[in-house]
C-alpha cells in the first residue's frame, strides 16, 4: 500500500512524537550524550509547550521503560481523585447512553471540579532520577526556550483552540494564551508563554517539589479554593506514582508487554490478541468481510469486560491473570460466531481521546514508550493564574453515578485506555508503539500489531491502514454521530465495507466515518 509518510532508519537512536520541536528536544538529548529516558522527558517537556492541548505538567500518562541492562518496568503517573471526591460529587445527565458520562453544567469536563491530582510532573522527574543520565535543568531547556522564545503555531494547534474556544473564553487566564484580543491563534502566529516559561524555570531549579510542596503548588491550591475547586495542597503533597510490573503474554511467538491497571490497554490488548490466535488471521487477509468481522467480535468482547471490572487495583480486585489467560480467551473464542455477529456479556467480574504519545530509543538498547494526557483538548480548558498551567479534565473518567466500579472515590486513579506497548523477540525489544485516541487505543494497537506480524505490513503500512472500531456489545457510546451499538470502519477498507457493516448493525445498515490517529511506532530491528 502507498503511505503518505515515509519510515526513517537511524542505527544510533530515534526519537517519535507528534511534534518536530518535541522530537528535536529529544534527539538534542542524545546529541548530548544522553540516553533514552533523558531523551523522552525532554521531548515530554517540549510537548507540554508546543501541543498544550493533548498533555502537561499537570496531567496523567503511563510510560514503558526497557534499560539497556535489562531491567523492565512501568511508570503509573495517572492522577487521581482529590481526596474531597465523594461518589455523588456529580449530577449525571443521564442514566443511558450516549450521555450516560455526562454531568449538568459538564462539571465533570469542564472547569475546576473536573480536575484530577496531576501525576505527570512527578512521573516524568521519577524517570529522569532513576533511569536517566542528565539533569532536570538540562532535560527541561528545550521546553523552557520554546515558551520563552516562543514557537510557530501549527494548523492542528489551531485547529484545536478554534474546537475550543468556546471554552476557553470562560477562564480568563486561558484566554490570555490561547484567544488573544478574544480572537483564536491562527496558524503561523508566534505563540510566547511568559508564565508557563517562568513556572518551568521554577521546576527546573526546584525539581517536582515546587508543583507537590511549592510557589506552584500554593498557585494552583489557591486558586482551587477560591474558585471552587477540590484539589489542595495535601492532595499533591499526598500524591505518588506508582511503579508497576508489565504485563505480558504471547502471540504467534512474540512477547507481547503492556502497561497494568488501573489502565485497561495492556491486559485487554492480550486478551485480544489471545482470542485473535486461535484464527487463521492471515488467511483471512486485511480488509476482509471476515477479518473485520472477527475485530470487531474481539473488540466487544474486551469492552464487556473492561467495563465490568477494569480498575484502580488499590480498590479494585482485577482479575488480571484470568483475562490474559490462554484458556480464558479459548472458552470466549467458542461463543464467537462467525456467521454473525452477537453481544457478550462479561466473563469476568470486579471484586480520550486528547493524549500524545513517544517513543525513544538509542543505541544500547534502552527503550521508552509513554502515553500522557491531560485527557480531552486543553484538559479542563481552565488554566492556573500567573502560572501558564492548563489543568487536567481526568475526573471525567470516571462514571459520574454512584455505586459501580468505575464511580468516584476520593484517592482512586483513574482507568484509561493507555497501552504503550512493546514487542519482544527472544527477550529484547522488537516492535515499541502506542498512541492517543482516547477508548480507541489498545484497539489500534492490536491492529497495529496484527497487521506487522499476521498481515507482513511494515510498521508505516500498519500504523496507517485503515482501521475498525466498535465498542462493547450494548448500551454503548461510540462517537456524537453514531448510534449505541453500532459498528464503523474507522475509514473505508474495501467494497466489503457494507457487507461487514450489515453483519455487525443491529439494524441491516452500513455505518462509516472517516477519521484518523497517531501512532508513535519504532521497530527496532531488521524485521519483525
Amino acid at each position: 500500500m502507498r503511505t503518505e509518510k515515509r519510515p526513517v532508519h537511524a542505527a544510533r537512536g530515534m526519537v517519535v512524537t507528534n511534534h518536530p520541536l518535541a522530537s528535536a528536544a529529544g534527539a538534542e538529548m542524545l546529541a548530548g550524550g544522553g540516553n533514552a529516558v533523558d531523551a523522552a522527558v525532554a521531548a515530554l517537556f517540549a510537548l507540554s509547550v508546543v501541543e498544550p492541548m493533548m498533555v502537561g505538567i499537570f496531567g496523567a500518562g503511563h510510560a514503558q521503560i526497557f534499560t539497556a541492562g535489562g531491567l523492565h518496568t512501568v511508570i503509573d503517573g495517572y492522577t487521581t481523585a482529590p481526596a474531597a471526591a465523594r461518589p455523588d460529587m456529580y449530577r449525571p445527565l443521564s442514566d443511558t447512553w450516549p450521555d450516560y458520562m455526562e454531568a449538568r453544567d459538564r462539571e465533570n469536563s469542564v472547569g475546576l471540579r473536573s480536575v484530577g491530582v496531576p501525576g505527570t510532573l512527578a512521573g516524568w522527574c521519577e524517570m529522569l532520577q532513576r533511569f536517566g543520565t542528565l539533569d532536570l535543568a538540562t532535560a527541561m531547556q528545550p521546553a523552557i526556550r520554546h515558551a520563552e522564545r516562543g514557537f510557530r503555531v501549527t494548523g492542528y494547534l489551531a485547529e484545536c483552540v478554534i474546537e475550543a474556544a468556546p471554552d476557553l473564553a470562560r477562564f480568563e487566564a486561558s484566554a490570555r494564551v490561547f484567544l488573544p484580543g478574544g480572537s483564536p491563534l491562527r496558524c503561523g502566529d508566534l505563540l510566547v508563554q511568559a508564565e508557563y516559561a517562568e513556572t518551568l524555570r521554577t521546576i527546573a531549579a526546584e525539581g517536582p517539589g515546587a508543583l507537590y510542596d511549592g510557589p506552584v503548588g500554593r498557585r494552583v491550591t489557591e486558586h482551587m479554593a477560591q474558585a471552587g475547586g477540590l484539589i489542595t495542597l495535601d492532595d499533591l503533597t499526598r500524591y505518588r506514582t506508582i511503579e508497576r510490573t508489565p504485563v505480558r503474554g504471547t502471540y504467534r511467538g512474540f512477547t507481547i508487554c503492556g502497561c497494568p491497571p488501573p489502565t485497561g490497554g495492556g491486559i485487554h490488548l492480550i486478551q485480544m490478541l489471545n482470542i485473535l490466535e486461535g484464527f487463521d488471521v492471515k488467511g483471512m487477509g486485511f480488509g476482509t468481510v471476515d477479518g473485520i468481522h472477527l475485530l470487531a467480535e474481539a473488540l466487544k468482547i474486551a469492552f464487556a469486560d473492561r467495563n465490568a471490572a477494569t480498575g484502580d487495583p488499590a480498590f479494585v480486585n482485577v482479575p488480571v491473570a484470568r483475562l490474559i489467560d490462554k484458556d480464558y480467551a479459548a472458552a470466549q473464542r467458542a461463543g464467537l460466531d462467525m456467521g454473525k455477529a452477537r453481544t457478550y456479556e462479561a466473563g469476568v467480574g470486579a471484586g480520550a481521546a486528547h493524549t500524545t504519545h513517544l517513543t525513544v530509543a538509542d543505541a544500547d538498547g534502552t527503550v521508552v514508550a509513554a502515553t500522557q494526557t491531560i485527557n480531552s483538548l486543553f484538559g479542563s480548558r481552565a488554566m492556573a493564574p500567573g502560572t501558564g498551567v492548563l489543568l487536567n479534565n481526568t475526573m471525567f473518567l470516571f462514571d459520574p453515578h454512584p455505586g459501580h466500579t468505575l464511580s468516584v472515590a476520593p484517592g482512586t486513579r483513574m482507568t484509561s485506555s493507555m497501552a504503550p506497548t512493546l514487542v519482544l523477540r527472544d527477550g529484547r525489544p522488537a516492535l515499541a508503539l502506542g498512541l492517543p485516541g482516547g477508548a480507541r487505543i489498545f484497539p489500534s494497537v492490536l491492529q497495529a500489531i496484527v497487521n506487522v506480524i499476521d498481515h507482513g505490513m511494515t510498521l508505516q503500512e500498519a500504523v496507517e491502514a485503515p482501521r475498525v472500531w466498535t465498542h462493547c456489545s450494548c448500551s454503548c457510546w461510540l462517537s456524537a454521530s453514531s448510534s449505541p451499538c453500532s459498528f464503523f470502519p474507522w475509514s473505508c477498507i474495501s467494497p466489503s465495507n457494507t457487507a461487514v457493516a450489515r453483519r455487525q448493525n443491529s439494524r441491516d445498515r452500513s455505518s462509516a466515518t472517516y477519521g484518523w490517529s497517531y501512532c508513535g511506532p519504532l521497530s527496532l530491528s531488521d524485521s519483525p
